[in-house]
C-alpha cells in the first residue's frame, strides 16, 4: 500500500511549520493534554465551535487562553452568571443627545475567540443570545445586522449539570457547537509539573503568537480541499440513517452533524499530514461530534455511550 499523502500537497511547508509550532506551544502551556488540543485545534481550522464539560479547575480556561494567544486572535472572555442579559452579551443601543439618536455600543461578542465562561450558569433566554452569533456569524440589534470578525470563535465552558446553580443548554445551542469534549484530571507526571513549575497565566501572558488571523482563514480554506472519498461519505450517511431507528435514541442526527463529522474529520487529517480522510477520523471523533446531538430515551443510558453503541453497531464498507 502507497504511503499517505503528505498535507504539503495543500498546503505549503511554511504553513505546516507554523502549524506544528502552534500545536506545540498549546502542548507546552496546556501540560498531558494532546488529543484534546488537536480536538480544540481541529475544530478552530473546521470553523465550528468548542463546548469543553468538566468540573472546575481542570484546564478549560487555560485551554482557550491559550488558544487565542497562541493563534494572534483577539480575545474576550465572558462570565455566565444566573443575572447575566442578552445585552451584556451583544451590545446595546444607546440614545445620544448631542448626535440626536442611537448608537451601538458592541458587547463583548465582537471579538475573534470568545471565551464563555461556564454557559450553563446562564438561563436559557441568555444562553439562546448567541445562537445567531454562533450560527450566522452576525447579531441582530434593533433590527440592524452586525458583522461580527473573521474568523469568530466560540469556546464555551459548562459544568456538569448535577452541580448546583446550572441550567442545561437548549438542545438547539448544543447543536451550535462543532465538539464537545472534557479535559479531565491530568496525569501524576503532568500534575506534578504543573505543581512544580511557573503559573500557566503568567507562561500564556509571555507567550508570542505562532500565527494569525489571516493564517487561521488560509488554514480554514486548505481544509476545504481535503479529500473525502464518496465511500467515506456514504459510511458517514449510513452512520446517520442507523441514528434515527437506533434503540435508546429518541432523536437521531440530523444531516448538519453529518457535515459536522465530516467537517472536522477534514481538519483533523490537515493537522495529521493527510490530503484525504480516512475512517479512523470519523471513528475517533464519532462521539465527540454526535454524542451532545443526540436525544436519548431515559433508560439507555448516557448520550457518551449511545453514540459509542451506535458506531459500534455500523461496518465500516470503504
Amino acid at each position: 500500500m502507497p504511503a499517505p499523502a503528505r498535507s504539503a500537497a495543500i498546503l505549503p511547508e511554511a504553513s505546516r511549520s507554523a502549524l506544528d509550532a502552534a500545536l506545540a506551544q498549546v502542548n507546552g502551556l496546556v501540560l498531558g493534554k494532546p488529543r484534546e488540543i488537536e480536538l480544540a485545534f481541529a475544530c478552530v481550522l473546521a470553523g465550528g465551535h468548542l463546548l469543553v464539560e468538566d468540573l472546575p479547575g481542570l484546564g478549560k480556561t487555560t485551554l482557550a487562553r491559550a488558544l487565542a494567544a497562541t493563534l494572534g486572535l483577539d480575545f474576550q472572555r465572558l462570565q455566565f452568571t444566573a443575572d447575566l442579559l442578552p445585552s451584556d452579551i451583544l451590545g446595546v443601543s444607546v440614545y445620544e443627545a448631542d448626535q440626536r439618536g442611537f448608537r451601538f455600543h458592541p458587547g463583548p461578542v465582537f471579538t475573534q475567540l470568545l471565551l464563555s465562561d461556564e454557559i450553563n450558569r446562564a438561563p436559557p433566554r441568555t444562553q439562546s443570545a448567541l445562537l445567531e452569533a454562533m450560527a450566522e456569524q452576525q447579531v441582530t440589534i434593533d433590527g440592524v445586522c452586525h458583522s461580527l470578525p473573521h474568523p469568530f470563535f466560540v469556546i464555551a465552558t459548562q459544568n456538569p449539570v448535577d452541580l448546583a446553580g446550572t441550567f442545561p443548554l437548549p438542545d438547539s445551542q448544543l447543536d451550535r457547537f462543532l465538539l464537545r469534549l472534557s479535559m479531565g484530571y491530568p496525569q501524576a507526571e503532568f500534575e506534578r509539573a504543573m505543581l512544580a513549575g511557573a503559573d500557566r497565566r503568567e507562561l500564556i501572558q509571555r507567550s508570542m503568537p505562532v500565527l494569525g488571523a489571516a493564517d487561521v482563514l488560509a488554514l480554514r480554506e486548505a481544509v476545504s480541499n481535503v479529500n473525502a472519498s464518496d465511500a467515506l461519505v456514504d459510511y458517514v450517511q449510513r452512520l446517520l440513517a442507523a441514528s434515527r431507528s437506533f434503540a435508546g435514541i429518541r432523536v437521531g442526527l440530523s444531516p448538519r452533524a453529518g457535515l459536522a463529522l465530516l467537517r472536522v474529520a477534514r481538519a483533523q487529517a490537515l493537522l495529521r499530514g493527510r490530503a484525504h480522510v480516512l475512517p479512523e477520523d470519523i471513528q475517533g471523533l464519532f462521539v465527540e461530534v454526535t454524542a451532545h446531538r443526540l436525544v436519548p430515551d431515559s433508560e439507555h443510558g448516557s448520550r457518551d455511550e449511545l453514540s459509542r453503541r451506535l458506531l459500534a453497531s455500523v461496518a465500516v464498507e470503504v
